[in-house]
């Protein structure tokens, strides 16, 4: 033999395919034209690609390690690169620079996973704080029952492509100054899958699913808040082909409550009573979200302060108690008094010392911004 491909490659005579692309890829690299342009080099570089095309394939290794050359015409020795032979393969260049995943090989399956789908789900407060469970329709791809995801109409399969003859793309062998190139393209037919169908389904068309409508039973944990999303793994659309579905994600959209405020976990809600029973103290009673209950309000109670409930607000989402429920006070000032009311009022004022009262003064309060300045400046 002329030539030996074996030590071209630096790689032994029982060298497995694996290590024979690797070596051609080291090689490639450094010997591509591109990147080295010398004269010399480009021969080394026709070497190598020549060497390559033969070891890479099973039928002409085997031809080779018998004496004979697959790259020359009569089979012989001594034949040079692209001498009567269908030239290197273009993927395999693109391999050696860009990584095997700079294309994919042989046929797409028709089955592929399917879309994740999400959708809103309105529940209370209560619900947010105790948990429950809804039923929801939901609008999905589901597998075609009339083909079971195959594609094809019943008493019919898919067939191999004659033009691809399965393969999923189809080669073309052009002309340059390395020799012959070779470049693998989808299959125009079939479109890279290497089989047709001929009689396509006439439920889905082809596709192997098709629309419909289902009912879910979700369970709702019990501290949810909104915008939190629970998966429901495999419940979303099925994929092309019959193939595996999707998650479902239901987000959650808690509505607004017409009495309590939710701040985390916590609730808080405003209750405002007549300035007589701030002073006097009093007992109001609550709805809370575990029943009424009755909040004390303390003698000299000021407008402002805030009561907690402690363990009457949500439940924590992890980890076990619930949060509070703060009930802030507001004390309402009575703005129209008839004569008697009036008078017991001055009456008070005088018993209290307070005819003409100087007032508290205090600096008024701050926002976020002036005190971060006033701390940056040492105040």
């Amino acid at each position: 033999m002329a030539t030996d491909y074996y030590a071209v490659l630096g790689v032994r005579r029982d060298a497995g395919q694996d290590e024979i692309k690797k070596a051609f890829r080291r090689l490639a690299r450094e010997l591509h034209p591109d990147v080295n342009p010398d004269p010399k080099t480009q021969e080394r570089f026709k070497e190598i690609n020549a060497a390559y095309e033969v070891l890479s394939d099973p039928q002409k290794r085997q031809v080779y390690d018998l004496g004979g050359d697959p790259l020359s015409p009569n089979g012989g020795a001594g034949a040079g690169f692209g001498a009567g032979a269908a030239g290197f393969g273009f993927s395999d260049i693109m391999d050696a620079f860009f990584g095997a995943a700079s294309g994919q090989r042989g046929p797409r399956s028709r089955t592929r996973r399917g879309q994740d789908a999400m959708i809103r789900l309105e529940i209370t407060l209560e619900e947010a704080a105790f948990g429950t469970t809804k039923e929801l329709q939901v609008d999905t791809a589901v597998t075609c029952t009339t083909c079971s995801g195959e594609g094809a109409a019943p008493g019919t399969s898919a067939q191999t492509c004659d033009m691809c003859r399965g393969k999923g793309e189809v080669s073309q062998v052009t002309r340059s100054f390395l020799g012959q190139v070779m470049t693998s393209r989808p299959c125009p037919q079939c479109q890279g899958f290497g089989t047709v169908v001929p009689t396509p389904c006439p439920e889905c068309a082809g596709d192997g699913r098709v629309r419909a409508r289902r009912t879910l039973t979700v369970k709702i944990p019990a501290g949810v808040d909104n915008g939190t999303r629970i998966q429901l793994a495999g419940e979303g659309e099925v994929g092309p082909g019959g193939g595996p579905a999707g998650d479902l994600y239901v987000e959650i959209a808690e509505t607004a409550h017409t009495v309590f405020q939710r701040r985390g976990d916590d609730l808080h809600c405003t209750v405002t009573i007549p300035m007589t029973a701030a002073s006097l103290g009093t007992q109001v009673p609550l709805q809370t979200l575990d029943g009424v209950e009755e909040v004390d309000i303390r003698p000299g109670t000021q407008s402002g302060q805030s009561i907690p409930l402690h363990g009457r607000g949500i439940t924590h989402l992890r980890g076990g108690g619930r949060g509070d429920l703060i009930v802030h006070v507001e004390v309402q000032t009575p703005t129209k008094l008839d004569a008697e009311q009036e008078e017991l009022l001055r009456r008070l004022a005088v018993l209290r010392g307070e005819e003409r009262p100087s007032g508290q003064f205090a600096p008024g309060q701050q926002g976020l911004f002036s005190r971060l300045k006033d701390a940056f400046n040492g105040r």
